[in-house]
């Protein structure tokens, strides 16, 4: 099984209306249980403020410069995350759908690094 990132993203200067936020807590719950349910779930996590909150740590010289975030300048900002294991792509796939569906926004969906020193210094240096 390999361990996929559903990201999630939003706009934080768009108000949601508190209908739409309680309609999607109980289909993040109901997602939850699925996910369970099927043994795909990892871990989930909701980030805590809008992209203010964030704080960028560069490297600069022999030292650090450390920024108010976010990272990059942008309308939609991470605001949460599941961790899922799925057989392979197409099944992460339809989990990021149902993803979709429940927290009423688009899911951008990720593969998880599975390899060792090697095979990363081999992944880094097939694009040069």
């Amino acid at each position: 099984m390999t361990q996929y990132l559903l990201a999630l993203y939003r706009d934080y200067d768009a108000p949601i209306p508190s209908e739409q936020t309680r309609q999607v807590w109980d289909d993040v719950g109901a997602l939850g249980e699925r996910l369970r349910a099927a043994g795909a779930f990892v871990f989930q996590g909701g980030m805590n403020g809008g992209p203010e909150s964030a704080t960028v740590v560069h490297r600069s010289g022999d030292g650090f410069m450390i920024t108010d975030g976010p990272y990059t300048e942008t309308k939609e900002h991470l605001a949460g995350f599941w961790i899922i294991n799925a057989a392979d792509l197409d099944e992460a796939l339809e989990w990021a759908k149902q993803t979709a569906a429940a927290q009423q926004r688009a899911i951008e969906v990720r593969p998880f690094f599975d390899g060792d020193l090697d095979d990363a210094i081999d992944a880094s240096s097939d694009g040069q």
